[in-house]
């Protein structure tokens, strides 16, 4: 799908000449802004490729959590209790009513930032004894841009044929949003989905118990029999064990970069920040669209909350796709004031900040590459 025109600013092609001559002028995000139709919006709620190797086998539990392996095998019985295949049929008039299934139609991984839920949820997707197009994956946001492209009635007509549900990210800040996916989830245990969920544990109550699943099961309200909470202890695996992410590069290391890099695009911060405010958050990912590489000069911290959460939506739709970023300016820890990172969206910056940080760290084999 190509991405039409916008009059953002471009990279300028002379501002630093290509490392060689067959080096081709870097996309630009800003001049993305694609129409994403809304049967996209379905046949992508699969596992993105980060995660479409993802399984229980090549998730690694840390020896010293033990919830980890607990994780492991309670979601894997719970793969193989979903039924397979097609659908139920609908029932006629005088039919007897099915028997409900036994226990929980739901699981709820509660833990903090980088413990593999995210894994595991795909992991469970995988395993599922169904088809493909009868299971669905996707973010709480892909969920709600749904609802928004599809309407109400006819997202549970369309996933009420699904035999699962995998939401990522399961957002408790928005309570209009919130009471919408719970309204929503409930149709679906009715027509027999079977549920799976995950969020972040908020920064500031780690080490506080059930937080976030007390949070999540109030907020689902009638629907909190219906999920099991599964508790993952643990560090952040993204930086378990490595060493910290490496420090911003120069304007012009980052720009002779993009030029070197097939398919990398190349951009200023301040004016993709304009720009993503111009797109839907549900076509960010169609936005990144055949990049393989992100080079952005003159990163700052973000000035306001809309702009940030618009950041965030972006940094999620990259790690997703696993794309290295590389830049020069702040240091991502710096993206965020003090007082956001303190208030009710800290959760999501604190993830923006370990995945960007990841990807930066990916972004270093870029530069290296280039320096033999």
């Amino acid at each position: 799908m190509s991405p039409s025109e916008s009059s953002s600013p471009q990279p300028d092609p002379t501002a630093v000449p290509p490392a060689d001559g067959d080096a081709a002028t870097p996309a630009a995000l800003t001049a993305r802004a694609p129409h994403v139709p809304a049967e996209r919006l379905v046949a992508e709620m699969v596992p993105p490729p980060r995660f479409q190797g993802a399984r229980f086998d090549t998730y690694i539990p840390d020896a010293k959590q033990p919830s980890q392996a607990e994780a492991v095998q309670v979601l894997s019985d719970f793969a193989d209790s979903i039924e397979g295949g097609r659908a139920p049929e609908k029932r006629r008039w005088f039919a007897r009513k099915p028997a409900a299934p036994k226990g929980p139609r739901g699981v709820y991984l509660d833990g903090g930032y980088g413990v593999g839920k995210t894994h595991l949820l795909a992991s469970l997707w995988h395993s599922t004894p169904a088809p493909a197009e009868r299971k669905a994956f996707g973010t709480f946001v892909e969920l709600t841009n749904l609802v928004g492209a599809l309407g109400f009635q006819q997202t549970v007509r369309t996933l009420g044929e699904h035999r699962l549900l995998c939401i990522d990210e399961f957002e408790l800040d928005d309570p209009g949003d919130t009471v919408l996916v719970s309204t929503l989830l409930g149709k679906l245990v009715d027509a027999g989905v079977a549920l799976a969920a995950t969020s972040n544990t908020l920064p500031g109550k780690l080490g506080e118990g059930r937080f976030a699943a007390a949070d999540f099961l109030r907020e689902i309200q009638g629907l909190s029999a219906q999920f099991r909470p599964l508790r993952i202890d643990g560090e952040d695996y993204r930086h378990r064990g490595l060493p910290d992410a490496p420090a911003p590069y120069d304007d012009e290391t980052v720009t002779r970069t993009a030029y070197r890099t097939p398919g990398a695009s190349l951009d200023d911060f301040p004016s993709l920040l304009e720009h993503l405010s111009t797109v839907h958050p549900s076509r960010y990912g169609a936005m990144c669209d055949g990049i393989e590489a992100v080079c952005l000069t003159d990163v700052q911290a973000v000035p306001d909350q809309s702009t940030a959460l618009r950041l965030v939506v972006l940094a999620d739709r990259l790690y997703d796709r696993e794309v290295p970023v590389l830049t020069s300016g702040k240091a991502f820890d710096e993206l965020f004031s003090e007082e956001m990172l303190r208030g009710g969206y800290r959760k999501k910056y604190f993830r923006a900040i370990s995945r960007l940080t990841a990807l930066a760290r990916d972004a270093g084999a870029l530069v290296a590459d280039g320096s033999r």
